[in-house]
């Protein structure tokens, strides 16, 4: 029988994560596990702010408003009666999902998905394909209907 402990759920606060998120629940309710709800705040230089410093305190304001969205999702996986842990990280998405998957011991990733099509696709991928890619263990994409 397969043993699921721990389940990594990134979100971008997109109907496709809210998406994810369910599923998610749903599977910490059966396997018992729990959530870990990743969410990623890169603070990523303006065009216009071409070697001009970015205002000081953006990025803890950026972090403070990351966490309290965070905390209003774990708060629903919460309701459903699910253990539920919260990330925040700085880090590309890609490189945070792995690196936290690794260091949680996920057993899964749970992720949205948006379909990219045509040239947007080709030249970008997506974060979810780059995380199948990368992740040491299983990624089920929920894609948002």
């Amino acid at each position: 029988m397969w043993v699921v402990r721990e389940l990594l759920v990134p979100v971008d606060f997109s109907d496709a994560s809210a998406r994810a998120l369910e599923t998610a629940i749903g599977l910490a309710r059966k396997f018992r596990a729990r959530l870990h709800l990743l969410h990623c705040y890169p603070v990523y230089p303006l065009p216009h702010t071409d070697g001009v410093p970015l205002p000081e305190g953006l990025d803890r304001d950026l972090r403070r408003a990351a966490q309290q969205r965070l905390s209003e999702w774990g708060e629903k996986a919460n309701a459903a009666g699910v253990s539920v842990v919260e990330h925040l990280s700085p880090d590309p998405p890609v490189d945070a999902i792995v690196e936290l998957a690794e260091e949680i011991g996920a057993d899964w990733i749970v992720m949205g998905t948006r379909g990219l099509t045509g040239l947007c696709h080709v030249l970008l991928g997506s974060v979810a394909e780059r995380a199948i890619q990368h992740a040491p263990c299983p990624v089920l994409s929920v894609k948002d209907i």
